[in-house]
């Protein structure tokens, strides 16, 4: 079994001539039919197909089920190319059904002129018909509407005829069926008019012209917004440049950037952008990373220092050694991500999904029962009162906005998110982060900086604190210890110099000892000082103060002397408080779940204002913190950066990584926050709950709208107001609907988060981000 599931591929292809909802689960069912597929996902809105498949299937077969269905299919290429590749294709598409339109509106516009300018101007009629026989009209509108309904309705013909004969009927099937009934009877009523009853014998070459016109119309206009939902991946696209400076000996040459390869020297100058990624190797500048991470303030580079392709290089010139290239560029892989956030498919879906698989034929047993119904019952002429009903039937329940009303609104906000530096890794954590009620956080380097650091230092009467801090940072200097760590550190920044130490000696969990230009220094917890028969009573309640504020008190001794107390905490994210008082703002209850001392942990919580506390838990107990939480009938977004924090955001309903930390973390997390701001988490939720607003709106339109207007079509308004809906008419709504859903999925483009943008001064390591 084992064997079986490491042989699963995955590959991704681009369906052309998708038109509905319906086209898609027919391209799904056809792809699941072929032997050794798992899983197949189909998106209206991005036309990819998403496969998994084991076994011998190869990409041919998949091809040929997509092709033996009606469709047609390119196979997806990787990273920029793919993007290019498909934004040709869209244009192409484009620019053929603008010209299709065209043609159609010319060779329709004078059947339109010629049968409805009379009816308005009274009079013209009779005048025309005086002249021009109306055998000789007909003739003339046969022609014209034949080119129309074989020429730029063709295409209706090719997928719509193999879904009929196939019993999955779609979009294509039901315009067919339509302008088919309607051009067909119309021929018959110029050419056999005795075949049909006394006083029937009626032409409608302009409902079937007009249907197929509209209809490629709201097709071109559903193309071009279609085009837009893509703009977030094309931005992110427009930042690789096309060329780099290629270092061969003491020369540089410009290369197209596709050239380069890994473990080539390149040069960056002032103003450009860097071409792929890389380290550091001579020089130094600073980079604008704001474009890929949302970091306001330009990043300080030098030797040794990861720079990523995309980002704008500000003021220096350097040379960097590139590590990756291609399709393995973080901007290669952010695109990647967001496509296939964009691609996936999210729960609230799978209702639209079901509708829609029973729809098509729904509507056709419909649009016949109409027609029996106005034939049997309806007044003279009934046959034509038929066909006219039952055509309008078919036009109307087209389930084209149906099919884009989730994954249109799926596009523009992962698209979104991504320009704001949370890239979702799914559709369905966009849907599932809204309906979270808990946010778990975990303490150390999510709502702390991860790092120790000296926070106070408070000298005897008779110590200089410079001094003081000097001898501490020498005794410390051979220690291991991060609370160590950080009085080093502390001293450096200030400038002082270390002096050499003698006889070192460290206690493990008491404290430090060595002996410093002459004098012995002794750090350490109080029990060290305790043990050592120095007293702390002095600083004794101030000690107590700092751990309360959830800091480590430290005390220092010289020649047995008490010297002071110093404090080293892990100071907290500089976007913590902001955050958590937001996501307050929500609705949502914040816990916090650390394996640090309860005391300290509290100590923060306070500061914060976090609801609870779960503290001194190994990483098995954060797991056991989620499923508590999860217990209480609430959903969980747990929120970590570290390896131990990798099981707790697998469990979670979302994982929450920060973009900072580990790879581990990030690979088990659903949304990922890039720039390791935790303002990116309320910022998240609000565009996931406006997002699936969004889709809300849509699906209600959607069947709102066939729900309402399938029976004015069918004709039930006829008795009461003498109301019919002419196929003209549903043509123009049914293109209207989608139009609708797309222009209302792209207002997602304007949402403004509640935080702003990332801010601060932490270095992104954007490599662990995508990795």
């Amino acid at each position: 079994m084992d064997d079986e599931n490491n042989d699963i591929r995955r590959t991704n292809l681009g369906v052309q001539g998708m038109t509905c909802a319906a086209c898609s689960t027919r391209v799904e069912r056809a792809l699941l039919k072929v032997d050794g597929v798992r899983e197949a996902n189909v998106n209206l809105a991005t036309e990819k197909a998403t496969v998994s498949f084991g076994g011998s299937v190869g990409l041919e077969q998949l091809k040929e089920a997509i092709t033996r269905a009606g469709y047609g299919v390119r196979e997806e290429l990787s990273g920029g190319e793919e993007a290019d590749a498909e934004r040709e294709a869209r244009e192409r598409e484009s620019r053929k059904l603008r010209r299709t339109v065209v043609v159609a509106a010319i060779l329709t516009a004078p059947i339109l002129l010629l049968e409805m300018v009379p009816m308005i101007i009274p009079g013209l009629g009779t005048r025309l018909h005086s002249l021009v026989p109306d055998r000789i009209f007909n003739y003339l509108f046969f022609l014209l509407a034949t080119v129309v309904q074989f020429g730029p309705g063709l295409r209706f013909y090719r997928r719509g005829w193999p879904a009929l004969r196939e019993g999955s009927p779609d979009m294509n099937t039901l315009v067919m069926l339509g302008s088919s009934a309607a051009y067909g009877y119309s021929v018959v009523a110029t050419f056999w008019p005795g075949l049909l009853p006394i006083g029937t014998a009626h032409v409608y070459y302009e409902a079937a012209a007009t249907i197929i016109t509209l209809i490629l119309l709201g097709k071109y206009f559903e193309a071009r917004a279609k085009g837009r939902t893509g703009d977030a991946i094309r931005r992110l696209l427009d930042l690789r440049p096309e060329t780099a400076l290629l270092v061969r000996g003491s020369e540089t040459v410009e290369v197209p950037v596709d050239e380069v390869a890994t473990g080539d020297m390149l040069a960056v100058r002032p103003g450009e952008r860097i071409p792929v990624d890389g380290t550091v190797s001579e020089g130094s500048s600073y980079v604008d990373e704001s474009m890929i991470t949302g970091e306001p303030l330009p990043v300080r580079k030098g030797e040794g220092d990861q720079v990523v392709g995309g980002t704008m290089n500000k003021t220096g010139a350097f040379r960097f050694r590139a590590t990756q290239v291609g399709s393995d560029t973080v901007l290669a892989r952010i695109v990647r991500m967001v496509e296939e956030a964009q691609g996936s498919k999210v729960p609230i879906q799978q209702l639209a999904d079901r509708v829609v698989a029973v729809f098509v034929p729904i509507v056709l047993a419909v649009a016949a029962l109409t027609f029996a119904v106005w034939l049997l019952w309806g007044p003279q002429p009934a046959l034509t009162l038929a066909l006219v009903n039952a055509v309008a039937v078919l036009i109307i329940a087209c389930p084209c906005a149906m099919g884009l009303a989730t994954p249109t609104s799926i596009m523009v906000g992962t698209g979104k998110a991504a320009e704001m530096g949370a890239l979702f890794r799914n559709g369905a954590a966009l849907q599932t982060l809204q309906e979270t009620g808990v946010i778990a956080l975990d303490k150390t380097g999510t709502l702390t900086v991860g790092r120790p650091e000296l926070t106070d230092l408070r000298p005897a009467d008779d110590f200089d604190r410079s001094q003081l801090l000097s001898w501490m940072a020498s005794v410390e200097q051979y220690s291991e210890h991060p609370l160590g760590e950080a009085i080093v550190r502390a001293a450096r920044a200030q400038g002082l110099d270390s002096s050499a130490a003698d006889r070192f000696e460290a206690v493990p969990g008491y404290g430090v000892e060595a002996r410093v230009d002459g004098h012995l220094v002794q750090l350490g917890a109080a029990r060290y000082m305790d043990g050592l028969g120095i007293g702390t009573q002095p600083f004794a309640e101030e000690a107590h103060l700092l751990a309360g504020d959830g800091k480590s008190p430290i005390f220092v001794a010289v020649d047995g002397k008490l010297a002071g107390v110093a404090a080293v905490s892990d100071p907290l994210q500089e976007a913590s408080a902001e955050a958590v008082a937001e996501l307050h703002r929500q609705g949502l209850r914040i816990v916090m779940v650390t394996g640090d001392d309860r005391t300290t942990a509290l100590a923060i919580a306070r500061r914060l204002g976090i609801d609870e506390v779960v503290a001194e838990v190994l990483p098995e107990g954060k797991v056991a913190a989620v499923e508590e939480l999860q217990g209480r009938g609430a959903k969980v977004a747990f929120v970590g950066d570290g390896i131990n924090d990798a099981p707790a955001l697998a469990r979670a309903d979302v994982g929450i990584a920060i973009g900072t930390g580990t790879d581990i973390a990030i690979e088990s997390a659903d949304l990922i926050l890039m720039a390791g701001d935790l303002r990116g988490i309320p910022n998240a939720l609000a565009l996931s709950r406006v997002t699936m607003t969004n889709i809300r709106q849509n699906l209600f339109w959607a069947f709102f709208y066939n729900v309402i207007l399938i029976p004015v079509a069918a004709g039930v308004l006829y008795p009461f107001f003498g109301i019919l809906l002419s196929p003209v008419l549903a043509a123009a709504a049914m293109g209207v609907s989608s139009v609708f859903v797309l222009t209302n999925a792209l207002r997602l483009r304007t949402f403004r988060a509640p935080m702003g943008a990332p801010s601060g001064q932490v270095e992104v390591e954007l490599k662990r981000a995508v990795a």
